[in-house]
């Protein structure tokens, strides 16, 4: 899916990530932890083209086998990378649907749209109401987080990151959330960014990635969230 190799990012000529060379594979959930300014925002951001980020010169990003390095950030959305944002705006005026029949116009037809809208939205517990008003308007942090969740997978993403997913997001949302994402991984490549392992407990990623000062320290399955639980990154 996303073959990383050398990888290395500047912010404004200071290098913050550095020469990682990882293989995040399809089918699977990878959670990105790391004490605050180990680089995680930075490797997400990169990883979706914002061009304030700098992906350093030898640097390799293959997604499905093709190198988006230089790819803008619509081509590399186009190919199927999608990040959840930690804080979603709201969009007056503009519905779920027709934010989406607009984002697939020529690829799905509306009434697929809509069937999709209505299955993933029922999975992820999201009312009528929350459908029918402008998108994120008046929502809770995990129903924002539901929204995304839903329009990434309406969207068919292949690549997705969510950055923070759990932030302002009751045990309930996180439950319903982790549920829904084991549930549609095939095919798919999940990497969560948090610094808790409060939805960690419900999503049992298949790896767990420590990252800090730039650099990838560690590598190992869920348990491995508890182990940072219980005695933090230094240990």
């Amino acid at each position: 899916m996303l073959s990383l190799k050398n990888f290395s990012v500047s912010v404004e000529k200071k290098k913050i990530i550095k020469d990682i060379n990882f293989e995040f594979e399809k089918g699977k959930i990878y959670a990105l932890m790391g004490p605050n300014g180990s680089g995680k925002s930075t490797f997400a951001y990169s990883i979706t083209g914002h061009p304030a980020y700098s992906v350093e010169k030898g640097s390799e990003a293959v997604f499905e086998g093709e190198d988006i390095v230089n790819l803008s950030v619509d081509k590399r959305s186009v190919k199927g990378i999608f990040l959840s944002f930690q804080n979603p705006l709201s969009i007056l005026g503009v519905k779920l649907r027709q934010f989406l029949y607009f984002a697939l116009q020529g690829k799905k037809d509306p009434l697929t749209i809509s069937q999709e809208i209505k299955k993933y939205a029922k999975d992820l517990k999201i009312s009528d109401d929350l459908l029918n008003r402008s998108l994120n308007e008046g929502a809770s942090g995990g129903e924002k987080k539901k929204l995304e969740v839903l329009q990434a997978a309406v969207l068919d993403k292949k690549l997705i990151i969510f950055d923070e997913v759990d932030t302002g997001v009751d045990v309930d949302a996180l439950k319903t959330i982790a549920q829904f994402l084991r549930k549609n991984k095939t095919d798919k490549t999940y990497i969560i960014i948090t610094h808790y392992n409060r939805i960690l407990k419900y999503l049992k990623p298949d790896h767990v990635i420590v990252l800090n000062q730039g650099v990838i320290k560690k590598v190992g399955d869920h348990t491995l969230a508890y182990d940072i639980e219980k005695n933090g990154y230094g240990k």
